[in-house]
């Protein structure tokens, strides 16, 4: 599931900067960091598309969970042992973590239906929904110019969704429902980021998704079909544990206005992958449709930006 916005928010918490990184920015260093997390969504995203055409859904969201689970524990677990899961806003953590299995379920379940690169443009609307429920759930005012960005990003969306397009109008409703889920994963991130470290979020971001799909694990499970689509469950939450880490990285090491833009490249890569695997390349209209969505979501950041340094 695509989304990187201002903050650093890949399937997972918003990560500042660290005071060093800050201070001396390696902006070459951070481009690279984030190019290379990014280009491995894609190749997730056609994994979980591939594999659920022969697989349950939930079996596909574990591995995708627990895979990414066990990466963030060889990572932070040294450095922070017990520290790690202890969180004094339990009950939001654990809500964020249902919120992105839910996510994460319902894209898992659309993908399978939809082009790659349709999926990927869906997705990017996330930064806007998120702007549009700052209003009540944050108290966070918005102005006239970010509110017209967000109408003009949804009218791209709908240039995206647009009826004869070749797919089912209901599965891409669940691309939105995924995106939507994913927003209230980042407001819900804002809040509680003031009480926990950013470690604790991204454990918390895959406990619960990890947890609840290995129960439903035995009486879903099917044998997977050969080296190849074990290699594949295998890499899923490798590719999206080390995404994220290289993300994170990316924005500790250069400035965020700078390597923010960076994570729609990976609509290009989506691209690619769904002509290259999928023989399905987007149109005119898709096209026109993701670029309207990005240019929305790139103004929202760039307000965003502004507003927190005049304030």
């Amino acid at each position: 599931m695509p989304g990187v916005g201002a903050e650093v928010t890949v399937k997972g918490p918003a990560v500042a900067p660290t005071p060093a990184a800050a201070a001396a920015p390696d902006t070459l260093r951070g481009i690279l960091l984030m190019c290379a997390g990014v280009s491995l969504f894609p190749l997730m995203n056609a994994m979980m598309k591939l594999l659920s055409q022969r697989y349950p859904v939930f079996e596909i969201v574990w591995a995708r969970f627990t895979g990414h689970l066990i990466v963030m524990l060889v990572v932070f677990w040294p450095r922070y042992g017990r520290r790690l899961v202890a969180t004094r806003r339990p009950l939001v953590q654990f809500g964020r973590s249902a919120l992105m299995l839910a996510s994460n379920s319902v894209f898992v379940l659309a993908i399978g239906h939809v082009p790659l690169a349709t999926a990927s443009a869906i997705g990017f609307t996330s930064p806007l929904i998120v702007t549009a429920l700052s209003v009540p759930l944050l108290r966070e005012p918005v102005g006239w110019r970010r509110w017209s960005a967000v109408v003009v990003g949804f009218l791209g969306a709908l240039l995206v969704i647009r009826p004869g397009s070749g797919f089912h109008d209901p599965t891409v409703l669940l691309l939105l429902a995924s995106a939507g889920a994913y927003a209230l994963y980042q407001i819900a991130t804002r809040w509680v980021v003031a009480y926990d470290n950013a470690a604790t979020g991204i454990v918390f971001a895959a406990l619960l998704g990890s947890l609840a799909t290995s129960l439903l694990l035995p009486f879903i499970f099917v044998m997977p079909r050969g080296f190849l689509d074990m290699a594949m469950f295998l890499s899923l939450g490798c590719f999206g544990g080390l995404g994220h880490l290289l993300v994170i990285k990316a924005f500790q090491a250069a400035p965020a206005s700078l390597i923010a833009p960076l994570g729609y490249v990976e609509l290009i890569g989506t691209a690619t992958l769904g002509y290259l695997i999928f023989a399905n390349f987007p149109g005119a209209l898709t096209w026109t449709g993701a670029l309207i969505i990005i240019a929305s979501g790139l103004y929202i950041a760039m307000r965003e930006r502004r507003r927190r340094a005049a304030a």
